[in-house]
């Protein structure tokens, strides 16, 4: 008889076990199936800012600048295509990127600017130099 109620407190002692295991997984199970990511409506909006900038400062004559506001576009419409098909996680990834390409054109739209600056005010100073000189201003 003894062995009898140790096997039953064994197997009590089995399925209590089992139901507070179980208990504590469930929430994690249902916050699992039940967990989904909003739409990127926000970062679809940062990334679409961030191209139109990119046009305004001059990327679509820049080949450099050119290359990564295509990027940024074809990154914009696949994270589009993801949205609608309520893959809103990889549409998020897509628009990160796709922000990011837009500000590296930005950025090198600005720094062939600067560069066309620099090399036309070398030139400007080194015409006036030659004026100065020629009017005996400066040897």
């Amino acid at each position: 008889m003894l062995q009898t109620t140790c096997g039953a407190e064994s197997h009590t002692r089995i399925m209590f076990k089992s139901i507070i295991s179980l208990m504590l997984a469930s929430p994690v199970l249902w916050g699992a199936c039940g967990a989904t990511v909003p739409p990127p409506t926000e970062r679809m909006a940062d990334a679409e800012s961030a191209a139109r900038a990119a046009r305004e400062v001059g990327a679509d004559n820049q080949p450099d600048a050119q290359l990564s506001l295509k990027l940024a576009d074809e990154q914009i419409g696949q994270a589009k295509t993801a949205m609608a098909s309520d893959d809103n996680a990889r549409a998020e990834s897509l628009l990160v990127r796709a922000k990011a390409d837009a500000e590296l054109a930005i950025a090198q739209s600005r720094e062939k600017g600067a560069r066309v600056a620099g090399h036309n005010a070398v030139v400007n100073a080194e015409t006036q130099k030659a004026t100065n000189v020629g009017q005996g201003a400066v040897k």
